[in-house]
């Protein structure tokens, strides 16, 4: 007879919302847990803010494992929902993993100061004043818009498409579609340019024009860098992450579902 396989280790994160405590307490008692460096798979508690919280903190220790999200927070679009009677093993074993790779943004200050983050949402660069911002914008060494007066623009994942993109008008993305969504936001020149959907090979490149009058900010999820002279992002598909769905459940099914929502 063949050995049994071991059951994966689990790390189970909680928001500090009231909610998302109380429900790790109740999980507490019903499983032996490991600290988030030891584990095969992560349980995450809370709502879409703090599960993208999570997945930054695995990118920035260099370890990923899968994670399994409940709803204890709002949204909850990254998340399954929390059935404290489903027994939590066989829920494990029954989802489907769907693959996430996240863009790597690497903004360049006025100064000439350069840093890099990742974003699993979308890279997006907003004004910092109440003037237009003027944005040069290139996709594969190309200039593709020479100025572009807006409030901003962004490139969103296909994780990400419903969320600040879908805001700005942009279009949701299957998860396999393999492409980025660019959009602007409050676009007024060129006035009747609504966006473009990229292959997610793509190198996109934004340059900020006139930037002491219209400065202009860069937000990677939720790290901001002020100041910007120029952005440049790409999809990193070296560092894909894992997200547990249960049947049904899926983000692929809820990307087609959203897109029916008046």
């Amino acid at each position: 007879m063949a050995e049994r396989s071991e059951l994966p280790s689990l790390a189970l994160l909680a928001s500090p919302a009231e909610r998302a405590q109380e429900a790790a307490a109740y999980l507490r008692e019903t499983a032996d847990w490991v600290p988030l460096e030891e584990a095969d798979l992560a349980i995450v508690l809370g709502g879409d803010g703090f599960m993208l919280q999570t997945l930054h903190r695995m990118l920035e220790n260099g370890r990923v494992i899968p994670a399994y999200g409940m709803n204890l927070g709002t949204v909850g679009f990254l998340m399954n929902r929390w059935r404290p009677q489903a027994k939590l093993r066989d829920r494990l074993a029954k989802a489907k993993p769907i693959a996430v790779a996240p863009l790597t943004m690497t903004a360049t200050t006025q100064s000439g100061e350069s840093r890099q983050y990742a974003a699993i949402n979308e890279v997006s660069l907003l004004r910092e004043t109440r003037q237009t911002a003027k944005i040069e914008v290139s996709v594969n060494g190309k200039v593709r818009i020479a100025e572009l007066a807006c409030d901003g623009v962004l490139l969103a994942t296909p994780a990400g498409s419903t969320a600040y993109n879908l805001s700005a008008n942009g279009p949701i993305l299957p998860l396999d579609s393999q492409t980025l969504a660019l959009t602007p936001i409050s676009p007024f020149r060129p006035r009747r340019w609504r966006g473009a959907i990229l292959p997610d090979r793509s190198k996109v490149r934004f340059r900020v024009l006139d930037p002491e009058k219209r400065p202009v900010a860069a937000v990677a999820d939720q790290q901001e860098v002020r100041d910007i002279a120029e952005v440049q992002i790409a999809s990193d598909q070296t560092r894909q992450l894992t997200l547990l769905f249960d049947p049904g459940h899926s983000l692929d099914e809820r990307i087609v579902s959203e897109q029916f929502v008046a």
